[in-house]
């Protein structure tokens, strides 16, 4: 494995994992929500994740960053963790996947 080629398989367990955190107002995984902006694989198997959510007022502002951090912080390969959450651009109902479409009946 070089630096240039981070493990292929470190991705998909972050996306994979990220598929088991949960918004606790809406039945449907943040991934799927379109909370996850980008996941990014770096040197030495660094893991960089942007993410939103739903609204600034958002109750669980303060604790699923950390749980999201926490979770890939967990996946097998991963060395690091850098979790940036935004604002912009802000989040819509338009981001979600047509799976968590379908399950919320949009």
């Amino acid at each position: 494995m070089s630096e240039a080629n981070p493990e292929p398989g470190i991705r998909d367990g972050v996306i994979s994992i990220l598929k088991t955190v949960y918004d606790p107002e809406i039945p449907v995984d943040i991934y799927e929500l379109g909370l996850i902006y980008e996941v990014d694989v770096r040197e030495n198997d660094s893991v960089y994740v942007k993410m939103t959510l739903t609204s600034p007022m958002c109750p669980v502002a303060e604790t699923l960053p950390p749980e999201v951090e926490e979770k890939v912080r967990g996946v097998v390969g991963v060395t690091d963790v850098e979790l940036e959450l935004v604002w912009d651009p802000p989040w819509s109902p338009d981001m979600m996947s047509e799976a968590a479409r379908l399950q919320l009946n949009f």
